[in-house]
Formats: structure tokens, C-alpha cells, sequence
């Protein structure tokens, strides 16, 4: 689990600067990938592992702990054998479409520049 950097005083104010903020309940590699998915809708846990193999299980379970612990997904447990469990945006999670999406459009506009520089480092040129 994460430990939060940003630190609250009795009267509710955050100290810290705003993006550090969002980046606290957003960050992380696969948070955002995982709310892109639940912007369509609902999501059961093994959808997301189909949209993205490359996430653990373990990877999986603590970033929706986390944005359900932060109110920006709701989990819904369904009482029936076998156990069927599934994630969806709150309302206040539904704030951060623009900004997922927004990200989605940077990375489309900016992915081959990115892939480029990323391959020329790896390569062990200077940029």
C-alpha cells in the first residue's frame, strides 16, 4: 500500500501543491489504465486482467483498494456462488474523465516521438 505524501491539519486544508494531489490518487502505473476502462462502464476484476495482461493480480487488487479507499470507484459484491464482484466510477470518480481522457490524447498525438526517444536512450544515444 501506498503512503500518502500529503499531510492534512484539523481543518481539512491540504498542504502540498494541487498536482501533487491528483498525481497521490491517480499515480501509479496502472490506475489510470485502469479507470480508461471503467469510463465504458462496469468492469468485473478479470476483464481488467483481459484489457490488460500485463497487470498481476496482486497489482490489480491493490490499485482498485486504493481508488475504492479514495471514493473514486465503487465495488459491488453481488451474493451469489461463485462470488461475482464488480467496479464502476462514483460520481466524484467521474471528475476524472476529462483528465484521463485528455491523457489518452496526449498519448495518441505523442506516442511515436515518445517511442523514439525511449528507443534512442535505450540504444545508449544522447538526445
Amino acid at each position: 500500500m501506498r503512503n500518502r505524501k500529503i499531510e492534512f491539519d484539523d481543518s481539512s486544508n491540504f498542504e502540498g501543491c494541487p498536482v501533487e494531489i491528483t498525481l497521490d490518487v491517480i499515480g501509479g502505473k496502472w490506475k489510470g489504465l485502469l479507470l480508461y476502462h471503467l469510463i465504458d462502464g462496469t468492469k468485473r476484476f478479470n476483464e481488467f486482467r483481459k484489457l490488460e495482461p500485463n497487470m498481476t493480480q496482486r497489482m490489480v487488487t491493490l490499485q482498485l483498494r486504493e481508488l475504492e479507499r479514495d471514493g473514486i470507484i465503487h465495488r459491488e459484491v453481488y451474493k451469489e456462488i461463485p462470488p461475482k464482484v464488480e467496479y464502476s466510477l462514483t460520481e466524484f470518480g467521474r471528475t476524472l474523465e476529462p483528465i484521463i481522457l485528455l491523457m489518452k490524447d496526449w498519448g495518441e498525438q505523442h506516442k511515436d516521438r515518445v517511442r523514439s526517444l525511449q528507443t534512442t536512450v535505450i540504444a545508449g544515444e544522447e538526445i
